[in-house]
């Protein structure tokens, strides 16, 4: 039995999507746990659909956790959005990381054998701020395993959404107030964008193969081998950019966009990541994987333009 989590997010919706249909698997083989509620839409749908759903699931409480995972074999677990637990430099343990060692423990407490976490393809050595919890919690699993605690596990180093990249690009609005010409950044570099929808479906294909060594006490990388900078990203939206130091940049969002600091300076470590080439990741499993479904990963191109349509 599988256990799926944040199904109504993004990543865990796009992979609980594409099992089924590519009809991965039958719905008596996994159940999913979420912290919404019953009345939550997404709740309602996937009930209506006959996929056993156990709600107020949450990272934290790990007895509920524990008592939701008993009688599952493995687990996908994503990571949490609870970013600002990472704010202000948060010591090991009282990060992100935090709400992740209680899910893990609360599986193991379950004996599930296999745990698949969604970690974020930046490469091994990355300061970015953004990567700290996954660094952690990849080293968790990895040391529960090597204790003999946990039989294996997965960390899913997933490609920079391609939706986000409004994120990336000076917190970019779509809103249509977009009024800047110039885009400060605080550092470029190749990005390997990758749609949700292709990861979902890469996930799903992971997480329904157990019996793939190649996963199995592992780190991977799911990204589209096409890059793009932030340059070239600017440009297509008709911006320039400029590139400032990380002080400069936190500067500049506080005082022109009264952005909070906590969160400026957990993000404005990324732009060196990206710039010392650690979201260029050049690994053709994305693609492969895609591939067996007759499908390509979908260009940035096409994502860019349907959000900028809307």
């Amino acid at each position: 039995m599988l256990a799926l989590t944040a199904t109504t997010g993004k990543i865990g919706g796009a992979t609980l999507d594409a099992i089924l249909r590519y009809e991965l698997l039958d719905k008596k083989d996994f159940i999913v746990l979420t912290s919404s509620s019953d009345e939550h839409p997404r709740v309602k749908e996937m009930k209506e659909r006959g996929i056993s759903v156990k709600s107020d699931c949450n990272y934290g409480d790990t007895d509920s956790m524990a008592n939701a995972l008993k009688g599952c074999d493995s687990l996908f677990l994503v990571s949490t959005p609870e970013i600002q637990l990472d704010f202000n430099n948060a010591p090991n343990g009282k990060g992100r990381e935090s709400r992740h060692y209680s899910a893990i423990d609360a599986a193991i407490s379950a004996v599930v054998q296999h745990i698949y976490y969604t970690s974020l393809a930046f490469k091994d050595g990355s300061k970015a701020g953004v990567m700290r919890a996954h660094f952690r919690t990849e080293a968790y699993l990895k040391e529960k395993q090597r204790q003999n605690q946990l039989r294996s596990y997965t960390a899913i180093r997933e490609g920079l959404y391609s939706e986000s990249w409004p994120l990336y690009l000076g917190h970019y609005s779509l809103s249509g107030k977009e009024t800047r010409k110039e885009i400060v950044v605080a550092g470029d570099g190749q990005i390997s964008w990758t749609s949700i929808s292709d990861l979902g479906l890469a996930n799903a294909m992971i997480i329904t193969s157990p019996n793939d060594a190649r996963f199995n006490n592992s780190v991977i990388h799911l990204s589209n081998t096409a890059t793009l900078t932030l340059k070239d990203l600017a440009s297509k939206v008709d911006k320039t950019l400029s590139i400032r130091s990380e002080s400069e940049y936190i500067e500049h969002y506080e005082k022109e966009h009264e952005m909070q600091a906590p969160f400026l300076e957990w993000w404005a470590s990324t732009y060196p990541s990206v710039q010392e080439g650690h979201c260029d990741i050049q690994d053709p499993l994305l693609t492969e994987l895609l591939a067996k479904h007759g499908r390509q990963p979908e260009s940035f191109d096409s994502i860019l333009n349907t959000m900028v349509q809307k």
